[in-house]
């Protein structure tokens, strides 16, 4: 079953005596692209995060953050980078002489700013790992579980579609041998009156008609067609990502219709191809969101 592309997960753990809330969220994106706002002192661990992640998604845009869910009691834990406070103050004052700017630099402006004042949970010591990871892999869990329901969902609708390709198909295959004889009654009048009324070479017309007749036939396009259409029915029942391998899919079936189309020489089959041609960019609009 196909995996949606949009999903959320939450979960919360201990984490070095205090309580650690990491969230996932994840939108479309051709590949794996991970953005992760970490607390300062867990930033060194986006490298294992990027990893553990990438065992649970194959491409998306995700974005994880992840937070202390408790406060801190008293002073404990908390740190001042004076020397960067200075530099930053520094900094804004030589800014806004440059630019002429009216205010002041006060005291909460530079504490908003990056690592000025940073918590060490509660100075128990450092942080490692394998205290963080079951916290990520119950949050991709649960974004997973998002995501497979918004994949059940998609699923449906991209059946549908083949439905509707299929249905299409039929009516063309039905018309097919109708067309023909059409074309033939055509260009026996055709040929009749341009001769004027002497006699019809019947060699070389059945010539011609077995030319119009090999230009004319859908039969080979209809068939690989019909091939596609099992091969992206089966590709949906995988487990595992199928969003490539369905967009590729996806092209082919547009090249098949688009044969059928140049062929048509038929009012009705070019309408029959034209409403094939809007479920398939239905299609493909729907792929956009599948892993």
């Amino acid at each position: 079953m196909p995996y949606s592309m949009t999903g959320f997960g939450a979960a919360e753990g201990p984490v070095a005596g205090r309580r650690l809330r990491v969230e996932i969220r994840t939108v479309n994106h051709r590949y794996f692209n991970l953005s992760a706002k970490l607390p300062s002192e867990l930033s060194n661990f986006e490298v294992e995060l990027r990893e553990r992640l990438r065992r649970d998604f194959d491409r998306g845009h995700i974005t994880v953050q992840a937070r202390w869910s408790d406060a801190l009691e008293g002073n404990s834990g908390f740190a001042i980078d004076l020397e960067r406070a200075r530099l930053v103050v520094a900094r804004l004052r030589e800014m806004q002489s440059a630019l002429g700017l009216a205010g002041e630099v006060t005291v909460e402006l530079v504490a908003r700013q990056s690592e000025i004042l940073t918590s060490s949970a509660n100075g128990s010591g450092e942080i490692g790992w394998a205290e963080i990871e079951p916290i990520v892999a119950q949050a991709a869990q649960a974004c997973r579980v998002m995501r497979a329901r918004e994949g059940e969902a998609l699923a449906t609708e991209l059946r549908h579609r083949l439905d509707l390709l299929e249905r299409s198909a039929q009516q063309i295959a039905q018309r097919a041998p109708e067309r023909l004889v059409k074309e033939r009654d055509r260009l026996r009048a055709a040929v009749v009156q341009l001769l004027d009324g002497r006699s019809v070479d019947e060699q070389r017309l059945a010539q011609e008609l077995a030319f119009l007749a090999d230009k004319l036939d859908v039969t080979e396009e209809l068939v690989r067609l019909r091939a596609h259409v099992t091969a992206v029915r089966e590709a949906m029942t995988s487990r595992d990502p199928v969003g490539k391998r369905l967009g590729f899919l996806a092209q082919e079936l547009g090249r098949e219709v688009n044969t059928i189309g140049s062929k048509a020489g038929d009012a009705e089959v070019a309408q029959l191809v034209i409403a094939m041609k809007g479920e398939l960019e239905k299609f493909r609009e729907q792929l956009e969101n599948i892993e």
